[in-house]
């Protein structure tokens, strides 16, 4: 499974890039106004620091601006990925943007059959919100699993399943078991990702007795 960075803080994509294991990064609207900086200065140096996918949220919720939208965004850097709602003219959009040779990230998905009316559609990937759905008392990971069983019935479907709206670790755990292609994750839950205190415990029992031997790792 890959991992993508949900944030448009550059501080937070150098370090997570740092570690290797970054795959690429999708950022909304609402992201970037935290930054209190410009979209496409922020937009250009996201795709700078990653060389993966960068998914990029359009505005428009008609036809005509998504597409002008879409194919303005897609001119920032080649590993723009363009990111609509799933909405009618979202799926119109989407199939009009596979034939221009241009990704794009489907995203605010809830029900299965709209994820299959995505793919259909040629969208790159597909974004279920599983935390959104868990707040009002669905089972969110329930939606991944029920889009990868659809999915893998028709060989003719590419579109990815990119997890979004990922609240905790578990949540990247149960995607990677459901058989998701991406998770889209928090710093936060990032970061907790890497740690477990049976490491730090183990970690500091391991330098407490080395502490004992005789001239150390002997490297002068």
């Amino acid at each position: 499974m890959k991992f993508f960075l949900d944030t448009a803080d550059i501080a937070e994509i150098r370090e997570a890039a740092a570690l290797g294991v970054l795959d690429g990064v999708t950022t909304n609207p609402s992201l970037v106004a935290k930054t209190g900086r410009g979209f496409l200065e922020v937009l250009a140096e996201i795709c700078e620091l990653v060389s993966g996918p960068v998914s990029a949220e359009v505005v428009a919720t008609d036809l005509e601006g998504i597409l002008r939208e879409g194919r303005f965004l897609a001119k920032v850097a080649s590993n723009i990925v363009v990111k609509i709602p799933l909405i009618t003219d979202g799926l119109k959009a989407t199939r009009v943007f596979r034939d221009e040779g241009i990704k794009t990230n489907v995203t605010l998905c809830f029900s299965p059959l709209q994820a299959l009316l995505a793919a259909k559609a040629g969208a790159t990937y597909i974004s279920p919100f599983i935390g959104r759905l868990d707040d009002i008392s669905h089972q969110g990971m329930a939606l991944v699993e029920e889009i990868r069983a659809i999915y893998d019935n028709y060989a003719e479907l590419e579109t990815q399943i990119l997890v979004a709206s990922i609240r905790h670790p578990l949540h990247v755990r149960d995607a990677a078991l459901a058989g998701a292609d991406v998770a889209t994750v928090p710093f936060p839950v990032f970061d907790k990702i890497i740690k477990h205190p049976l490491t730090d415990i183990g970690l500091a029992k391991f330098l407490k007795d080395f502490e004992k031997v005789p001239g150390g790792l002997g490297i002068s």
